[in-house]
């Protein structure tokens, strides 16, 4: 018989621990109780700063008012991802979290925007978007409205120690148990291979049903104590390594990440109301540490605020991420470069996954096999997403970028690239947290442009088609005369 789960215990603080212990208290409130262990004296990643639009619904349902949040975190908004030199030296293209074009009917606007294209119409596909009219004029304003087009899909950039401290604050407040400690025995019951207690260095006992691992790349609980095996996914993602540093701000706060391709990983540039996110991703393989951190360091448009820290990992993800009573979430279930921000959703989305179906009643197969499934899948999807960027490149001045061109890229990606080749088609995925406009705006910024366009785009005449366009690019630049810079609309927003 299956044990009832009255206690949770959270190993680890930080984002990751944080945003679990709040969102179980939110949701069950006294039906169980959660406790939280950490220690000030261990240290944590906290390099994720840049988030995508999903984590706006996490902040609604734990009742965050927005300006606090980006007084208390430092924030910005964050509208798309730049990025530099990835196709080619000299060449850029944004990432928006919008969606160009509109509905145009049974075939996607893309397919309208093709046809002209190729009849001589000079406009981009971004000159369609309004994230990407507003990060060229550095423009921000919430837009209250129902008309899909001024739909404007936005993130946040902010300081992850900051966000982790004030969830804590809720946390606490709601109820949630905090141990300061060093975790130095972990205790398994012998029959059921079920984890039973934590044990401290002070001698304080923590006993607990269901336990979430939020240990980051040490993994504690799920890999040191359970043993669950690591997939190692370097031989698609080669980079191992990264160094970050903060710098002073800029006089004019970009609504947008900056992802600077060099010749042997990239650098990531977030801008915050109080500092600036910087770090550089690379491969031990082709760089060495003390050369990326020259070129780190060389690359770096203000003047630094701390020493550099780097960081080591291994690109993967752990094969069972709910594996007897324990759940990993956060860098204990796996590790995804920042390229595309996903390391916070992807703590959101575990303990979302969990919550759906919560046993109560004692921990069954089906719910640990369902969570598993949708896990692997959503890691899976992100993982191909990251490849693609690396993958569709025309670079030839290094080693790194040609060895990337030719890896061996999963079916699943090479199948999504060819369609969109051939047909310019593209398809939604259920655990795929990027929608095909996100896929849409990566492969056309690389350069895959596609052979052919549906059918129906050829139904409206030459003039029909430019007057479509045109009317939808009017539409979109409409808002633009009333929106705010973006440093004024944040002061003005959050008082400060």
């Amino acid at each position: 018989m299956q044990k009832p789960i009255k206690k949770v215990v959270i190993a680890g603080g930080g984002t990751a621990g944080w945003m679990a212990a709040t969102l179980l208290k939110k949701v069950l409130g006294e039906m169980i109780a959660v406790e939280l262990v950490e220690s000030e004296d261990i240290g944590i990643v906290g390099v994720g700063e840049a988030t995508i639009p999903p984590i706006q619904i996490f902040n609604k349902f734990i009742g965050l008012d927005e300006k606090e949040f980006l007084r208390e975190t430092n924030g910005t908004i964050k509208l798309a991802i730049q990025f530099e030199n990835w196709r080619v030296k000299g060449e850029s293209y944004l990432h928006t979290f919008g969606a160009p074009g509109t509905n145009m009917g049974f075939c996607n606007f893309q397919h309208y925007w093709l046809r002209a294209y190729r009849e001589g119409m000079k406009t981009s596909l971004w000159d369609y978007d309004l994230n990407y009219l507003c990060c060229k004029e550095g423009k921000f304003n919430i837009i209250n409205t129902q008309n899909p087009m001024y739909d404007m899909p936005y993130a946040y950039h902010f300081d992850s120690a900051l966000y982790g401290k004030y969830l804590r604050k809720l946390s606490e407040a709601a109820g949630v148990v905090r141990t300061e400690g060093i975790i130095d025995k972990i205790k398994v019951d012998e029959t059921t291979g079920y984890i039973t207690e934590l044990k401290l260095k002070s001698g304080k006992q923590i006993e607990g049903d269901l336990f979430i691992d939020c240990t980051g790349i040490r993994k504690l609980l799920i890999g040191q104590t359970l043993n669950v095996e690591y997939e190692d996914w370097s031989h698609w993602l080669a980079a191992n390594s990264a160094i970050a540093v903060p710098t002073e701000r800029h006089a004019q706060t970009a609504p947008y990440t900056r992802s600077i391709a060099h010749d042997i990983g990239w650098q990531w540039r977030i801008p915050l109301t109080h500092r600036n996110g910087n770090g550089i991703v690379y491969s031990t393989d082709y760089m060495s540490d003390d050369e990326a951190l020259e070129r780190l360091m060389g690359n770096l448009d203000t003047k630094p605020l701390a020493d550099p820290r780097q960081i080591k990992f291994q690109t993967g993800r752990t094969t069972k991420q709910w594996h007897k009573n324990v759940i990993a979430v956060g860098l204990a279930s796996g590790f995804l470069e920042p390229l595309e921000s996903t390391s916070i959703h992807l703590i959101q989305s575990a303990v979302v996954r969990l919550l759906k179906i919560f046993p109560h009643e004692g921990i069954t197969e089906s719910a640990v096999n369902t969570f598993n499934a949708e896990s692997k899948t959503e890691y899976e999807t992100i993982r191909d997403f990251i490849i693609l960027h690396y993958f569709v490149n025309e670079r030839d001045d290094s080693q790194f970028w040609q060895d990337m061109r030719n890896l061996p890229i999963p079916q699943r990606l090479q199948d999504k690239i060819d369609v969109f080749r051939d047909v310019g088609g593209l398809f939604d995925e259920q655990h795929d947290i990027f929608r095909d406009a996100s896929w849409l705006q990566v492969m056309l910024g690389q350069g895959i442009e596609p052979k052919d366009f549906h059918p129906a785009a050829n139904v409206p005449s030459g003039d029909e088609l430019r007057a479509m366009l045109n009317k939808v690019q009017i539409a979109k630049q409409q808002p633009l005369a009333k929106l705010m810079p973006h440093d004024e609309f944040l002061q003005r927003y959050t008082g400060v």
